[in-house]
């Protein structure tokens, strides 16, 4: 049985999804339902469902990052996508994202059936053994695992590329990598992983190289201390400040601020 989970903000939705469809047909079972991305998320985690049927404009998420988190993550997990939010290009870059369908509300119950009829289809294809030729004995495991990661590396970009984007945007405040992981919908643990293979570095390292970035431009300033540089960019200790600048850009805060004196 593959099992089924739908995330809609509209109950009557849910419940006419869980009641009128009929599941058996596809060897299917509906396992949970929640009514916006947070919850969604952790009923995913819990209960990790084979197929999500999901709106993308709800309470709690942003639909892309929804998207791009899930099929990052699990990458054996159908996405069909149903919402009335209308926008073309936003329904491009969800398909291009990873997504199996994306239906328009109402939809009719002829594309909600064609929709199972795909996701259902490509699940049994991924479940079907693997027949003993030539190839079959050179590590199948491996073989998957890459394609895996060619057909999810448009999702992986996405979330490294927003991380980022929120890393730099927030370096300042007291960040964590659980604050980041949430704000991209991945677990922690995944989006650690994505951001080492990507950028060759640690979450850590990231967040300091940020924060070097913008001392750097504030060290410029004569009418700023040092210690004031320190605090404006999210350190709340000077010595530690000081043995990071010195490790990221091998010279002192103040050998820096000597050296850049004035310039534009």
């Amino acid at each position: 049985m593959y099992k089924v989970a739908i995330i809609d903000d509209e109950p009557l939705i849910v419940e006419g999804l869980s009641r009128t469809m009929a599941w058996e047909k596809w060897k299917c079972q509906v396992i949970g339902t929640a009514g916006d991305g947070k919850e969604g998320m952790e009923m995913i985690r819990e209960k990790r469902p084979d197929i999500v049927i999901t709106d993308i404009c709800m309470p709690k998420m942003d639909g892309l990052r929804m998207i791009a988190g899930l099929k990052s993550e699990f990458p054996d997990m159908q996405l069909i996508i149903l919402t009335g939010y209308r926008e073309f290009e936003y329904a491009r870059e969800a398909i291009s994202l990873g997504v199996a369908r994306f239906l328009l509300k109402p939809s009719r119950m002829n594309e909600l059936e064609e929709a199972m009829d795909t996701v259902t289809g490509r699940l049994d294809q991924e479940n079907r053994p693997i027949s003993s030729t030539g190839f079959a004995d050179v590590e199948p495991e491996l073989l998957q695992k890459e394609e895996e990661e060619e057909e999810n590396s448009e999702a992986n970009s996405f979330i490294v590329k927003n991380a980022l984007e929120y890393i730099r945007t927030n370096s300042r405040e007291k960040l964590r990598l659980s604050d980041v992981a949430e704000q991209v919908y991945v677990s922690q643990w995944h989006l650690s992983k994505l951001l080492n293979k990507h950028t060759g570095k640690t979450f850590s390292d990231i967040l300091n190289g940020a924060r070097m970035e913008r001392s750097k431009e504030l060290l410029k300033n004569p009418s700023l201390r040092i210690c004031d540089v320190a605090e404006m960019v999210g350190f709340q200790d000077l010595a530690h400040f000081s043995r990071v600048f010195k490790r990221m850009e091998g010279m002192s805060a103040g050998e820096y601020r000597n050296t850049h004196w004035g310039t534009e």
